[in-house]
């Protein structure tokens, strides 16, 4: 976002440019883009179905993939459409209010995907360090306050954020070198603590598959996290070094710093659905006899 002042009149449109310094190339650059958005919406939207439909896919895990793959959704039609209309139309105009809902959607909805991913991970411990108690600790009362936990912490999180900036003055300039109104200092809210938490459960969780005496029992238990690690990497990957490359990387081109920040909304929804629906056999089931109902 510009800096803001308080000498003149506030600006109540701004300019979206895309990929900086790449304006010839913004054909090409489109390609990922397009293809990343008609892989993440069907994608995601078959997940959801098959999940909300499919009575041998309501267990927690399933459920909170569900709560993951919509999230992806709404990252992802918040932002690659807007993209691609800067990239094929020069539609790069948006003002000052929808700008703010944006930037409101896209960190909350990231917060959001970073709680859900904590909360799987919970859920991966439970189900391997206390395979016993799973269904009488993941209670639905209990997903229940989960849910609206993540939502309440996701949006308590950025609105008052969201309050403060509606309430500054934008005089500087209009123009904004991005793809989409962000502010990357957000996304510390959602790194920090969550992969604490997260990598403290894995911990927990490889001391408890080590000591499993079967050599199969231990491969099953580790494969339940497979798709689940290969989402998390995917998610905070290319956050993290997004960070930590505005932190230090003054040196880095413009451009650069953009396309790192496009990865982070163009990656995770668009191969989400695919890691889980290849990784994850009760799926893949359900998505082979809805796509191929003849074919048994």
């Amino acid at each position: 976002m510009p800096t803001a002042n308080h000498s003149g009149t506030s600006h109540t449109v701004f300019h979206l440019l895309g990929i900086p310094c790449l304006e010839d190339q913004h054909m090409w650059i489109s390609i990922p883009f397009f293809i990343s958005y008609v892989t993440a919406l069907p994608g995601n939207s078959l997940l959801i179905f098959i999940i909300l439909t499919k009575r041998s896919l309501r267990e927690p895990m399933y459920l909170f993939l569900c709560m993951l793959a919509g999230a992806d959704i709404v990252l992802s039609t918040c932002t690659i459409p807007q993209a691609l209309a800067i990239f094929w139309f020069h539609a790069g105009d948006i003002s000052l209010d929808r700008c703010i809902t944006q930037l409101f959607i896209i960190h909350s909805t990231f917060i959001s995907e970073s709680g859900i991913l904590l909360v799987m991970a919970f859920d991966r411990y439970i189900a391997i360090c206390y395979p016993l108690r799973y269904t009488t600790v993941l209670t639905n009362a209990l997903i229940k306050k989960i849910c609206m936990t993540v939502s309440l912490r996701s949006y308590g999180t950025i609105f008052s954020i969201i309050f403060l900036l509606k309430r500054l003055t934008f005089c500087q300039n209009n123009i904004i070198p991005h793809t989409f109104c962000e502010h990357i200092g957000l996304a510390k809210y959602a790194l920090i603590l969550d992969v604490m938490l997260i990598f403290i459960s894995y911990t927990l969780i490889l001391r408890t598959v080590f000591h499993i005496p079967s050599q199969d029992a231990r491969h099953k238990a580790l494969n339940t996290c497979g798709s689940h690690v290969c989402v998390i990497i995917l998610f905070y990957g290319p956050g993290i070094f997004s960070v930590l490359t505005q932190r230090f990387g003054h040196h880095i081109s413009p451009h650069i710093h953009v396309l790192l920040a496009n990865i982070c909304i163009l990656v995770p929804p668009m191969l989400n659905p695919i890691i889980y629906g290849i990784k994850t056999k009760h799926i893949w089931d359900q998505v082979t006899h809805v796509l191929f109902p003849k074919v048994k």
